[in-house]
């Protein structure tokens, strides 16, 4: 079920101005923004900290690299588009869809510092520390499946909102993970001195 709009909810149109452009220079952009979801009634929030550009056929260590597929498709959506994808069969990872849309780019949610739910976090991560420092650990915490490929971040069970503080901490750039292609792109980008940013 879907949460009902709130007033801090960002529309399609302010997604549409924040997410078009070059990956690379939007990905440190969103940190410090907001992910949120409610599923059955409870709420969940992070602040971003740590995030990981990927592009298209430019990209060899991207899901796009070698065109669209089934399991690729909501890449190729308009910007604000969910993109989820399940790592070594267990893990749901979330990706943000940077526009315009049709040309293949997200910006994959790494890590996030709890502020709202962390008792339903740790309940569906079946622990009470490490919930959010890492990508499948925060899709988990966060309740995120593949049901909601494909969603709106606007007005979808997973919202993207603004920030409500200026980033804390120093942004640094790096090496993606677990990624055997394009490994010199240091399009990773964490703030550093947060549990999440690791």
């Amino acid at each position: 079920m879907e949460a009902a709009p709130r007033s801090e909810d960002m529309t399609g149109a302010d997604l549409a101005v924040l997410l078009v452009g070059d990956v690379r220079t939007i990905a440190p952009g969103l940190l410090g923004y907001r992910v949120r979801t409610e599923f059955d009634g409870r709420p969940t929030e992070v602040v971003l900290t740590d995030v990981e550009a990927y592009g298209g056929a430019d990209d060899p260590a991207s899901h796009a690299y070698r065109g669209r597929t089934a399991r690729n498709d909501s890449m190729f959506g308009p910007p604000g588009t969910l993109y989820v994808f399940r790592s070594y069969g267990i893990h749901w990872c979330m990706n943000v869809v940077v526009g315009p849309a049709g040309t293949p780019a997200a910006v994959l949610l790494r890590g996030g510092a709890p502020r709202v739910g962390m008792e339903v976090m740790a309940g569906r991560r079946g622990r009470t520390d490490h919930l959010t420092d890492g990508p499948g650990k925060l899709g988990q915490a966060l309740g995120v499946d593949g049901s909601v490929d494909g969603s709106s971040l606007a007005d979808g069970p997973v919202r993207l909102l603004e920030p409500q503080h200026p980033v804390r901490g120093r942004v640094t750039a790096s090496a993606r993970i677990g990624v055997s292609r394009g490994t010199s792109r240091k399009w990773r980008f964490a703030v550093t001195g947060t549990q999440t940013a690791g």
